[in-house]
């Protein structure tokens, strides 16, 4: 059905239009989904394990989690005491292997390429295929997995500042 806009009523809803893309990300689509009852009573047991979660975020959660495992074949999610994060199958944390990565650039005679991935390789014991693959969920993920370094280094660097303190108290 058409309707007249009032004078400045377009202009409103053109500015509600433009700025929807922001709104639609940040509020949550309701939709239906059914599950089996066996998936229902294993998703219930999980949301009950996890008293943090809602049967929605739950549900939310592990969706997006499979989706960035089918995308991301060798990459897998594992709890911590730091939080949930990425993780190579059988490996280190991708925020570990960017890390490392990145150390090796910023080394004095900073290799490059291949060369950087075959340094890493050698001296995490991970193949160049699993370094690959923690540098590709990066580069999807990149504020995730820097996120979780950052706190990571933020983290040692408060831990290495009380171990240095209480050397100096004990006068070594």
């Amino acid at each position: 059905m058409a309707r007249a806009f009032r004078t400045g009523e377009w202009e409103g809803r053109l500015h509600y239009y433009l700025h929807w893309p922001t709104l639609s990300y940040m509020v949550a689509s309701p939709s239906s989904i059914r599950f089996e009852p066996r998936v229902l009573e294993r998703l219930s047991a999980f949301v009950a394990a996890h008293r943090d979660l809602t049967l929605s975020s739950a549900t939310s959660r592990l969706v997006d989690e499979a989706l960035r495992i089918r995308e991301h074949p060798l990459i897998t999610f594992k709890d911590g005491p730091a939080g949930r994060r990425a993780r190579l199958v059988g490996g280190p944390d991708v925020w570990e292997v960017i890390g490392a990565i990145r150390s090796v650039r910023e080394a004095e005679s900073a290799p490059a390429g291949d060369e950087i991935l075959a340094v890493v390789a050698e001296t995490s014991g991970t193949p160049v295929t699993f370094i690959r693959a923690a540098l590709a969920y990066w580069s999807d993920y990149p504020e995730e997995v820097d996120d979780f370094l950052h706190r990571a280094q933020t983290e040692a660097a408060q831990a290495q500042e009380a171990w240095e303190r209480q050397q100096e108290l004990l006068g070594l």
